[in-house]
């Protein structure tokens, strides 16, 4: 559910009563069932869900109801989380995504392993309040699923990006920019398209500085890192291409001349991606062994619980979860 106090609940509540997401899956909310009740209550919309209390919930048995929310309310009442950054938002969400974690990784005949994870929006400010030191969701799914490699995807209508850093200070990325670093998220991005049914992914690359370097005359990593890591991924029989001017290269993404865009940086491949598709955006954790997806946008303290917050980009992160995990193969139990 995210942070209690952004607006997680809204539209988790929104998206599982939309008829395109209902009954395509089993769904279990790790969340506070007062706050979904009370969101349901604002937008008209009847609770669906069974409600168990997590702690009961530890015997791992089955969850059969099409949904169920693993109600975590030891962590307070509704009034313990305003929409602002908090300790007691922080405590919540952290224990909200660790239990899921935790399922996803069990074995697929264990009663309380999950297919995939959809993450409403933290608020890292609350999680350092907290006592948390990540930088995000990205960061804790990789540790705790012990990958290797991992990179966070964007997936929308009209242009796909893969990162080569994710939340790195601006000033930092000259010194973490690495081959290495780069040819990840050109192979993590290819087999991510490979998946999701593009055979022959076209895959253009950006420079880091502008101008791509203008061949060394702005600096050297286009040079020194990246050129060596598209020719590597060449060499592996992958179309990658570049690397390009950033601020060109995304309006011939966008015009379909090339699948994926891998970017340098994260407002590099974000501000296009959320000009183009604020609304069906959809983070992809790509290198994890389990489908990972969440909407493109924050906790949105500013409106939340005011029955403004739109669900069309859960409702896409959902929809990319299930696509995901059914070109997996995996087997979805029966309703």
């Amino acid at each position: 559910m995210g942070d209690p106090g952004g607006i997680g609940a809204e539209v988790i509540v929104q998206a599982l009563d939309d008829p395109r997401i209902r009954g395509r899956a089993r769904f279990v909310i790790y969340g506070f069932s007062a706050l979904l009740v009370q969101e349901a209550e604002r937008r008209g919309i009847e609770p669906r869900w069974f409600r168990i209390p997590h702690e009961s919930a530890r015997a791992r048995k089955p969850l059969f109801d099409p949904v169920v929310v693993l109600d975590f309310s030891e962590f307070g009442e509704i009034e313990s989380f305003p929409h602002e950054p908090s300790r007691a938002g922080g405590l919540a969400s952290k224990a909200y995504v660790e239990e899921a974690i935790t399922d996803a990784l069990r074995p697929a005949d264990d009663p309380r392993f999950i297919d995939a994870l959809v993450t409403a929006p933290i608020s890292k400010e609350s999680w350092q309040m907290a006592g948390y030191r990540w930088p995000g969701h990205t960061e804790l799914l990789e540790n705790r699923s012990r990958a290797k490699r991992s990179a966070m995807m964007f997936w929308s209508p009209r242009l796909r990006v893969v990162l080569a850093t994710t939340h790195l200070a601006l000033m930092e990325i000259r010194n973490q920019l690495t081959i290495g670093r780069v040819f990840d998220p050109i192979d993590l991005g290819h087999e991510a398209c490979r998946k999701m049914g593009i055979e022959h992914p076209r895959i253009a690359v950006t420079g880091l500085n502008p101008h791509a370097g203008e061949k060394g005359l702005f600096g050297d990593e286009e040079i020194r890192i990246i050129q060596p890591a598209i020719d590597l991924a060449r060499r592996g029989g992958i179309d990658a291409r570049g690397p390009f001017p950033a601020d060109t290269i995304f309006i011939a993404a966008a015009a379909g001349e090339y699948d994926l865009v891998v970017a340098m940086y994260h407002d590099q491949g974000l501000i296009p991606v959320k000009l183009l598709g604020w609304d069906s955006a959809v983070n992809w954790t790509i290198g994890i062994p389990f489908v990972r997806t969440s909407p493109d946008h924050g906790t949105a303290f500013d409106i939340a619980g005011r029955a403004k917050a739109s669900a069309g980009s859960m409702i896409a992160a959902i929809e990319l979860a299930l696509r995901v995990t059914e070109n997996r193969g995996a087997e979805r139990p029966p309703l």
